[in-house]
């Protein structure tokens, strides 16, 4: 049997990951709000969904909801709908990440995007539209995750790879 530890030594010990949160919004022709990284991001020219890491203390949805607002000027309803977990053992050389997808509603059709100084444009995509895109993850993830936006189901990922 081994040692006692105590609670402060046992909790460093802990595997250790960066949680962020996402949120996937449709127009009313289930097209995808993505946007795309601008010059001088990680992520130059390839396009993703709004979102980003948690603050210290702050939950998934709380930062969804943050995130949406900084980045898009799009203010989510409070009710949190969450369609996929995806886990990823290095992202960017930064360690495993555990991302957490928002499902954010039907947006208007007169909504305006107002996009942070992080992303240069903004667009509504389908999954065929996707095809030839340059995207920050993965098509199956996108795929996965409009599935369960539509369906109401959930999409546990593994790298980006449904499970």
């Amino acid at each position: 049997m081994a040692d006692w530890v105590p609670r402060e030594e046992w909790i460093k010990s802990q595997p250790q990951a960066l949680l962020a949160s996402c949120v996937l919004v449709l127009d009313d022709r289930d097209r995808m709000l993505l946007l795309r990284y601008g010059t001088g991001q990680p992520l130059a020219g390839s396009w993703w969904l709004p979102g980003g890491m948690l603050d210290h203390g702050e939950d998934p949805w709380t930062a969804a909801r943050r995130e949406m607002l900084e980045e898009t000027g799009v203010e989510l309803a409070p009710d949190p709908t969450l369609i996929g977990i995806d886990h990823r053992a290095d992202v960017l050389g930064t360690g495993p990440v555990l991302d957490c997808f928002f499902y954010g509603g039907t947006l208007a059709g007169d909504t305006l995007v107002r996009l942070s100084d992080e992303h240069d444009r903004h667009g509504l995509f389908s999954l065929d539209e996707l095809a030839d895109t340059t995207l920050a993850a993965t098509l199956p993830t996108l795929t996965a995750l409009h599935s369960a936006a539509l369906s109401g189901s959930f999409a546990y990922l593994r790298e980006g790879v449904p499970q």
